[in-house]
């Protein structure tokens, strides 16, 4: 005789045939009949998805299935990827440790403040808020226990910071620079919101801003780019005069005795090299010679143009630069574009000045009066800068120019060609070698450009006092310290040049523009990485490491304290990326 009833549940079973494995999956009820257990199959289970065939099967071992909306609620979501990300980037280059040696609330201050100025670059005021538990825009404020902080807070975190500067750069220059290295320096200005910081001052504006009050930014990087130093100056401050505090800097701080210091032909003049560089034992520089001083070489025969016949690179001497090389460069792309832009000024200031002598001439209402006239050609010649070539002669009632040929040829026959200046000796640095350190000082304008516009804004800034401004603007080397360091590992996932050795390869000359290499353009080309993802800006990849979602849940019924985090999890592309960044386990 059968017992009655029988227990159901879900039978799998797996065949292998012609090297393919089948599972199905059976409803069965086992009874026992005669003392022998038997199976009744009640249904076909295996064409259902398998989520809903285990949720059969726990069903049917007596646990009790609830829908997760009915359970659980989300009690907060919160972007995460790309904080983590940076936070964990951060950690891994140790700059928690050169803010300060142990943990404590101000550092993790300034830490939210580089992090924010990396993930979305604002206001004090706005950061805080950004961090705070109410009104989060990312999970930053959570993972460095600064969810309480506001601007105020922040502004003294900038003052305590300014005191550590000093030391934080001197542990970057021990970290990256050594003797005899290259150092790169370079300059630039930022426009300032309001009158009463007393930096802020008139002077030339970089930033095409007429009228604004500005600071100027003198930045110390190491060959690679990365910065180690950053000062902050008088918006008044000539380029050359910011040139003493870093040799200063560098010797005496840094404890560099031998450093080769590149500079442009606007910073490192022939005035500094004789009176600040010369004079320290130990310090060797790199340079250019501007326009004027490269035709004076020309005029006296130095510079010939049978010397690029065959080669764009010449290094000669000349009695008026005793103890230096000079690598005389031509190169034709930057020829052709100068004279293309030369006849453009020209064609454009002929037209302008044209319609100035017919209106002297015309029957009805002549133009008169010297001033008047005088007037006029000065707004044409200062618009378009090429005054130099033109003969013009003014009267009361007249007005006639013409171009002044032999001079524009004779500038002509420059165009294309640079001089770089240097006191290294050969022995120690080829001429070739010379040009490349000289060019190297573009990953300082780059990194100019990141702080300034593309990824941390340094600007505008409404910081009325000296000190805080100065501190904002360390804040920022700071993030850029860092995203130099992401920029780097994520290059193969930018449109970033990841492959710089083969780039190098492929340039024929140092003269020549720098090319990306095949890999690159590639990437540029299918707008596809080698792996097959799409390739990204930075900015771009930050935003989509970002849509990682980290959401505080809790049971319905249960309180504050069974609360749960949950992550999303990363997709095959923000994996790859932060695999490369080294700080998977971290997000």
């Amino acid at each position: 005789m059968a017992s009655r009833g029988g227990a159901v549940h879900v039978a799998t079973t797996k065949r292998r045939y012609k090297d393919r494995v089948y599972e199905t999956h059976l409803l069965r009820r086992s009874y026992r009949e005669d003392g022998k257990v038997k199976h009744e199959t009640l249904g076909n289970l295996s064409h259902l998805p398998p989520h809903a065939i285990e949720a059969v099967r726990r069903s049917l071992r007596g646990e009790r299935l609830v829908a997760v909306d009915d359970h659980f609620e989300v009690v907060r979501s919160l972007p995460h990827g790309h904080v983590a990300a940076t936070l964990g980037v951060l950690r891994q280059l140790g700059l928690e440790k050169l803010l300060s040696p142990r943990r404590h609330r101000q550092r993790d201050a300034v830490v939210a403040m580089i992090v924010a100025r990396i993930v979305s670059p604002r206001s004090k005021l706005a950061t805080g808020r950004s961090v705070q538990r109410d009104t989060a825009y990312w999970s930053l404020g959570d993972l460095l226990d600064v969810e309480d902080i506001d601007s105020d807070e922040l502004y003294t975190t900038l003052d305590w910071l300014l005191d550590q500067q000093s030391r934080i750069e001197d542990a970057l220059a021990k970290r990256h620079l050594r003797d005899r290295t290259l150092v790169l320096y370079d300059v630039t200005s930022t426009y300032f919101e309001g009158r009463r910081c007393p930096l802020a001052k008139l002077g030339h504006n970089r930033d095409g801003k007429r009228g604004k009050l500005q600071i100027v930014i003198g930045l110390l990087c190491d060959p690679d780019g990365r910065p180690v130093a950053v000062e902050v100056f008088d918006g008044n401050t000539g380029d050359p005069t910011t040139l003493a505090p870093q040799i200063a800097k560098l010797r005496e701080r840094f404890g560099l005795e031998r450093v080769v210091l590149v500079g442009d032909r606007g910073m490192l003049t022939s005035a500094r090299i004789r009176e600040e560089l010369r004079p320290v034992d130990g310090l060797s520089w790199i340079s250019a010679l501007r326009g004027p001083a490269i035709a004076k070489l020309a005029d006296q025969g130095a510079i010939e143009r049978s010397l690029f016949d065959e080669r764009d690179l010449a290094e000669i001497t000349s009695p008026d630069y005793p103890g230096e090389r000079l690598m005389v460069c031509r190169n034709p792309l930057l020829a052709n574009e100068r004279a293309r832009k030369r006849d453009e000024l020209l064609a454009a200031t002929d037209k302008e000045l044209a319609k100035i002598a017919a209106a002297t001439r015309r029957a009805k209402r002549p133009l008169r009066g010297a001033d008047k006239i005088g007037e006029r050609v000065g707004r044409v010649v200062n618009k378009y800068r090429v005054a130099k070539h033109f003969e013009r002669t003014i009267t009361d009632d007249s007005f006639h120019y013409e171009r002044k040929q032999e001079q524009i040829r004779d500038e002509a026959a420059l165009d294309g060609l640079y001089v770089i200046r240097t006191d290294v000796p050969a022995e120690e640095m080829s001429a070739e070698q010379t040009v490349l350190n000289y060019k190297s000082l573009s990953v300082v304008e780059r990194a100019f450009r990141s702080m300034k516009t593309i990824d941390l804004k340094v600007r505008p800034i409404y910081h009325r006092k000296a000190e805080r401004v100065r501190s904002h603007v360390f804040v920022c080397m700071l993030a850029y310290y860092v995203e130099w360091h992401m920029r780097e590992s994520l290059a193969p996932l930018l449109f970033d040049d990841h492959d710089r050795l083969g780039a190098a390869t492929e340039r024929s000359s140092v003269v020549a523009p720098a090319k990306r290499s095949a890999a690159a353009e590639t990437k540029s080309a299918t707008k596809r990485t080698d792996e097959g993802f799409t390739a990204q800006s930075f900015r771009d990849l930050l935003a989509q490491l970002g849509t990682i979602v980290k959401n505080w849940m809790r049971r319905h019924e249960g309180g504050d304290d069974e609360i749960f985090a949950i992550t999303t999890k990363p997709n095959a592309h923000q994996q790859r990326a932060l695999d490369l960044l080294g700080v998977a386990n971290q997000v």
